[in-house]
């Protein structure tokens, strides 16, 4: 009985099938997050909320973070073109937030839209 298995054990590892698939790798942060990680992190301790799922998260919900009463009520759900115009011009973006940032370049934006954008589980339909 032991012989009849054999075969098939070393059949079924040959072709893969028995194989461990890893999960595909995270982007690497862009230099220009790091700018973002001053604040946004997952301590409890952060100034800002943390940064992880934040595209398709509604603004403002991050349960324990007081968020400004303009940013509560903006009603936004956070996508790649908003996050982008809000890293350029917070303040054009929602007037009135309480976010310190002057503003990233439009080509950091885009990059650090990118690495959120990976960062965040797709919604399901």
């Amino acid at each position: 009985m032991k012989r009849a298995l054999l075969p098939t054990l070393l059949a079924l590892l040959a072709s893969g099938a028995g194989a461990i698939r890893a999960a595909p790798p995270q982007p690497a942060a862009p230099a220009e997050f790091a700018d973002c990680a001053a604040c946004h992190n997952d301590k409890p301790d952060a100034l800002g909320p943390d940064l992880t799922g934040v595209v398709g998260r509604v603004a403002g919900t991050v349960p324990g973070y007081r968020y400004s009463g303009p940013l509560k009520r903006s009603g936004l759900t956070w996508n790649a073109q908003n996050l982008r115009d809000w890293l350029i011009d917070p303040q054009a973006v929602v007037p009135g937030n309480r976010m310190p940032y002057s503003g990233a370049s439009p080509e950091a934006a885009d990059r650090i839209v990118a690495y959120l954008a990976a960062q965040s589980p797709a919604k399901p339909r």
